[in-house]
């Protein structure tokens, strides 16, 4: 039995696994993804569970060859949109991603921004980054896209004296200040498990 689901998350990782993780509960595992929803088939109650990684900043060569190693572990992956864009031919710049992810074209890495990684339930802790500098460097990464975003939106609103780029502009900041109050714990961490 396949059940497909529409819900998008945005930029919400967080809300995105714990409504995956809640699907599972009711026994319903992932098996697809389309550009606005998620296909489930039929599966033991908490059989599985969700972990969710931003891969956006990655080449298409990155992101699968991450996948692969992923899948080589035992997990099964899914790559996921971010937005909701259902344009075909679309070209997105990325300027905050490596060298091969900063123009983004269907045939690359636009609508697969996330990455959603299932493991099977063993009672263990589903962590994908397990060291302290491993997380850091993944919160690096995350954060670049919110300091470009609050970049445009800033200069934007200066440059033609419009408050209502201050909106997004504000909402990015207040991402920044989070992602950079995380970043100084896991240097912390990073440092004393040195």
């Amino acid at each position: 039995m396949s059940k497909t689901v529409n819900r998008w998350f945005g930029w919400s990782q967080k809300a995105q696994v714990k409504w995956l993780n809640k699907m599972a509960d009711k026994g319903f595992r992932l098996s697809g993804t389309t550009v606005a929803g998620y296909v489930f088939e039929a599966c033991r109650p908490g059989e599985v569970e969700y972990a969710v990684e931003f891969v956006g900043c990655f080449s298409r060569e990155k992101a699968d060859e991450y996948a692969l190693f992923l899948e080589g572990l035992g997990y099964r992956t899914f790559f996921k949109n971010l937005n909701l864009n259902w344009n075909v031919g679309k070209v997105e710049v990325r300027p905050w991603a490596d060298k091969g992810a900063r123009l983004s074209r269907n045939e690359t890495t636009y609508n697969r921004e996330l990455l959603i990684v299932e493991k099977e339930r063993d009672g263990k802790p589903f962590q994908l980054r397990t060291t302290a500098a491993d997380r850091l460097a993944y919160a690096k990464m995350a954060v670049k896209p919110w300091i470009w975003f609050f970049a445009a939106f800033a200069v934007c609103g200066l440059l033609l004296r419009s408050w209502p780029f201050a909106i997004p502009a504000g909402l990015a900041l207040i991402v920044i200040v989070i992602f950079l109050g995380k970043i100084a714990k896991l240097k912390k961490e990073s440092r004393i498990n040195e």
